[in-house]
């Protein structure tokens, strides 16, 4: 009886190990957007990041969100062009406002970036800035998210750091990677006015 529950155990543990690394390679054959960290406490960094593009879709539905911006990346824009998928996807905004975003590729300026051809679709910038960033697992839930913020923002508290502007969250992997492995993170813009 030891004996199978020890191999049960190895087997759930080289499991988890595969999964982890399979779920690691799919995140690392996609570029990110760029950052520079400059102080880290556990699963919280504050980070430089340069200004970002980013095409944005209202999100009427997440799943129809990410398929009208996945239709942008694969061609369908002003000019035909296919754009290299980017981590991570951000979420931003309330339930009566939100968006989803992606990241265009470093090496593509605002003036490089092709008009969508949706409507709905904008292509924009976000300023460059110092955010404090929570890293969190799981899956893209209400409770997820409002722990993972209340986390960050206690810490922001306890070190008097001063925040501007609402959350943004920033998802790393496909809907198939399971929950305990998923990358995730609260994004909170430090206020430069201090």
């Amino acid at each position: 009886m030891f004996m199978k529950i020890l191999l049960i155990l190895i087997g759930v543990v080289m499991l988890a190990v595969i999964l982890n690394a399979g779920c690691a390679a799919v995140r690392g054959g996609y570029e990110s957007a760029p950052y520079r960290v400059i102080r880290a406490d556990g699963k919280i960094e504050l980070r430089d990041y340069p200004s970002l593009i980013v095409v944005e879709a209202p999100m009427r539905g997440a799943n129809d969100s990410f398929m009208q911006l996945f239709r942008y990346i694969g061609g369908q824009n002003a000019t035909k062009a296919k754009i290299a998928m980017t981590t991570p996807v951000f979420m931003a905004g309330d339930p009566t406002n939100a968006t989803m975003s992606f990241v265009m590729p470093k090496n593509m300026s605002l003036d490089q970036t092709p008009k969508p051809a949706a409507a709905n679709l904008q292509v924009r910038k976000i300023p460059s800035g110092t955010f404090a960033v929570l890293r969190f697992s799981g899956g893209r839930n209400a409770v997820n998210e409002s722990e993972s913020l209340t986390r960050l923002q206690a810490w922001l508290a306890r070190q008097s750091l001063k925040t501007a502007g609402r959350p943004i969250y920033g998802y790393f992997d496909p809907p198939w990677t399971p929950p305990f492995l998923r990358r995730n993170e609260v994004m909170l813009r430090m206020d430069s006015t201090r």
